[in-house]
């Protein structure tokens, strides 16, 4: 039986996701309204705005029908590894728009870029609101550990974005480097999927030291990456070729963001290496 819950419209989190739902539909709307485009990064905006935006219309419905505590998945896991992911997806969103498809002129996109900012500020809030507090008991992804394994995995699909066969088909090192990114990030998604599902009794050791290991595996294989892709991919290669201040994709570029992301990803490895040992080691002696 369906039973309403206003209550979930009018808490902190209920307010937040409702001017969630209000942005990213205003964001998508004035951005339709100038019309459209086959650009890759325009459709990449406007996947993320109406993506986030049926994704949160239908976590508001299923609180305030209660159908949520029907679900048989991890409810709390679930929302708060999405406000992650929206978080991070819509910074993506207001950093990439702008860039190309904004003027001085341009009234509507310029619009839709502010609300856009506004609305990575409020699934920012969102993490915030729901992340587990020190001392609650709560599911894996709504803890420090748990956001950092969606940071990851975000992450590396940026990586993978970038990625050229072309480019990393000529040398075994930066096919390495691409075993490295896909390894570390089928992990993270595993871990994901299994957490929102309740499936972590199917690992064959205690959840926390495979986490452990498996983190300390990921850094150990990020540091060979760190140092691998950059070696390789600007061999001969140094500088910025003249032509990209032509073209809208530069292959250079991209070889540029797969470094810097590599380097960040290894930085969020190495913290969620740390919170891990601390888990294993100093929480559950205690």
């Amino acid at each position: 039986m369906v039973t309403l819950d206003f209550r979930t419209l009018t808490v902190p989190v209920g307010i937040v996701r409702i001017l969630e739902v209000i942005f990213t539909c205003i964001s998508f709307s004035l951005v339709a309204s100038v019309g459209h485009s086959t650009n890759s990064f325009w459709t990449w905006c406007m996947f993320t705005w109406c993506f986030c935006f049926c994704v949160t219309f239908l976590i508001i419905f299923l609180e305030f029908t209660s159908l949520s505590v029907k679900l048989p998945i991890s409810w709390d896991d679930f929302t708060t590894a999405f406000a992650m992911l929206a978080t991070l997806m819509v910074l993506a969103t207001s950093i990439i728009y702008p860039i190309f498809f904004t003027c001085s002129s341009c009234g509507k996109q310029i619009g839709a870029t502010v609300i856009s900012c506004l609305t990575f500020i409020l699934y920012a809030v969102e993490v915030g609101l729901t992340r587990a507090k020190p001392g609650e008991i709560s599911g894996f992804l709504s803890t420090v550990p748990g956001l950092l394994k969606v940071l990851e995995a975000f992450v590396a699909c940026i990586i993978f974005i970038c990625l050229d066969y072309n480019q990393f088909s000529k040398y075994p090192g930066l096919q390495w480097c691409v075993a490295v990114y896909c390894i570390c990030f089928i992990f993270a998604v595993l871990v994901i999927i299994f957490t929102i599902c309740r499936l972590l009794s199917l690992f064959p050791a205690p959840f926390d030291k495979v986490l452990t290991g498996c983190n300390v595996l990921a850094v150990l294989m990020y540091i060979t990456a760190v140092v691998v892709w950059p070696f390789y991919s600007f061999q001969n290669n140094s500088s910025r070729p003249s032509y990209c201040s032509k073209v809208v994709l530069c292959p250079w570029d991209n070889l540029v963001v797969i470094s810097f992301m590599t380097c960040f990803n290894l930085a969020a490895y190495i913290v969620d290496t740390v919170y891990s040992f601390r888990l294993v080691f100093f929480i559950s002696r205690t």
